[in-house]
């Protein structure tokens, strides 16, 4: 039986995705979360059951978020120089899927050496995992985005079920991780289990997506196929490349909201503990913030379709936006009040859920933008901004909480908070979150692309005419 034909979206652009495609595309997003969630446990893991010193621990992870920061523009500008046969971007998905599941089993088998030893295999480990075989998945996989579809519909609707298939892994590794280790007897040797079994997953989700991806947009767009014919991506020089982009102003506002989106994530997974220890007085209360928080998350992610489908992807981003600047601003009035803030904390908890899923979004149009301007889309080396944006923002979102901590000369040991130390923790929860929605919301005000869009894809019909 044939499939009922897609119909257009609200540009007219063609539409070519079914549910199974979205499925299947989400999975490598549930791997690539499976994969930094079992990183972000390696803390705990290091020290406690591998019996390293916090001090080489945190150095390790220290040098190599330096080194990350900046493997994603590195390994863009290698994809984009790298011959694509029939397809540039879904094959490093098949290349890396069996090195990330080796990997995933490598960072937890530490030898029982030396502690030299012990930190040249954290060091080497972590490396390769991280801004090697991540990065090599995630760079290429973002840039699926675009070669899969050139309607923003169906961009904006892949984002969502991006973001819901990313936090399924990363909250399932958070809640079981623990439990699990200890009822397999709480060594290494059952934590060695566990990531056999996540990295099997990991392994599979990586085959389907792969299975399931495709890189020829097709409909009123330019393809990548002929993308490639007419030398849209044909691989240019790094020193161009990075001078292109940002010269690109929709390139630099998606690199700046995406940035400044990571460094609101890092600054709520780091602050909450200290609020209701230092505010509230009971740190247990951090529970029910968790458990509250899922109520606005799942909230977030079932509207962005619907608002994304009704407003259009940069009104969607304001209108979150400015529900995050009058949260904030609303906490200032009473910020110790605990049903007060925790309400207004899921306000601003739904406020970020769009930029999660739209991100990649933003970007698939400041490179169409990219073919406009320059000729060339650069895909590979674009879709860098948002690893790079991820990697950045959630470590300076992590840094802040530490920096106000010590301008305020904060000591855990104290029967209450000094007034600096609550100010400081104030900063971190309210003042800070508040003036990053700020900046995203005149970012997003400035981002006036999409409605430009199907002006552009005619203009490059039209010169493709030409030619």
């Amino acid at each position: 039986m044939a499939k009922k034909p897609l119909g257009k979206d609200q540009f007219g652009i063609q539409k070519v995705m079914r549910g199974g495609d979205y499925f299947g595309d989400a999975m490598g997003q549930f791997a690539l979360n499976a994969i930094s969630g079992m990183v972000g446990q390696l803390t705990y893991f290091y020290t406690d059951k591998a019996g390293l010193a916090a001090g080489m621990v945190a150095t390790v992870f220290m040098i190599t978020k330096i080194i990350d920061a900046f493997t994603d523009i590195i390994m863009g500008n290698i994809i984009d120089h790298t011959k694509p046969g029939k397809e540039r971007y879904r094959p490093w998905i098949l290349r890396m899927s069996i090195p990330a599941a080796v990997l995933m089993l490598m960072l937890f088998t530490v030898p029982k050496t030396g502690a030299g030893m012990q930190i040249a295999y954290m060091l080497i480990t972590n490396l390769l995992m991280t801004s090697v075989i991540y990065t090599a998945i995630a760079i290429p996989y973002a840039s699926l985005q675009v070669v899969r579809t050139n309607s923003s519909e169906e961009r904006g609707k892949m984002g969502v079920y991006r973001a819901l298939a990313g936090y399924v892994p990363g909250m399932a590794i958070v809640l079981a991780v623990i439990p699990v280790t200890n009822a397999l007897g709480g060594t290494q040797s059952a934590w060695v289990k566990f990531a056999a079994v996540v990295a099997l997953i990991v392994l599979l989700c990586l085959l389907f997506c792969y299975k399931k991806s495709k890189e020829t947009a097709t409909g009123d767009g330019v393809s990548e196929t002929v993308a490639e014919e007419e030398g849209m991506d044909e691989a240019i020089p790094f020193k161009n490349a990075i001078g292109n982009l940002f010269g690109n102003k929709y390139w630099v506002l998606a690199l700046v909201m995406g940035l400044i989106s990571n460094v609101t994530y890092g600054l709520a997974n780091s602050s909450g503990t200290y609020y209701c220890k230092w505010i509230y007085g009971d740190d247990n209360l951090i529970a029910i913030l968790g458990a509250v928080g899922m109520i606005p998350t799942i909230l977030g992610f079932i509207a962005v379709g619907p608002m994304n489908k009704k407003l259009g992807v940069v009104k969607t981003l304001r209108v979150s936006f400015a529900l995050g600047i009058i949260a904030n601003i609303l906490r200032i009035v009473n910020p110790t009040h605990f049903w007060y803030n925790t309400i207004l904390g899921c306000v601003s908890s739904f406020a970020n859920i769009p930029m999660m899923c739209l991100l990649g979004v933003t970007t698939a149009m400041a490179i169409d933008y990219n073919a406009y301007k320059y000729g060339n889309r650069m895909v590979a080396c674009s879709q860098s901004a948002t690893g790079f944006g991820g990697k950045v923002g959630n470590g300076l979102g992590a840094a802040v909480v530490g920096w106000c901590l010590a301008i305020a000369h904060y000591d855990p040991e104290l029967a209450a908070a000094t007034t600096a130390t609550r100010q400081a923790i104030y900063a971190f929860n309210i003042y800070i979150p508040l003036l990053l929605f700020c900046g995203m919301f005149i970012c997003a005000m400035k981002f006036d692309l999409e409605s430009k869009l199907p002006e552009i894809k005619e203009e490059l019909e039209r010169r493709k005419a030409q030619k």
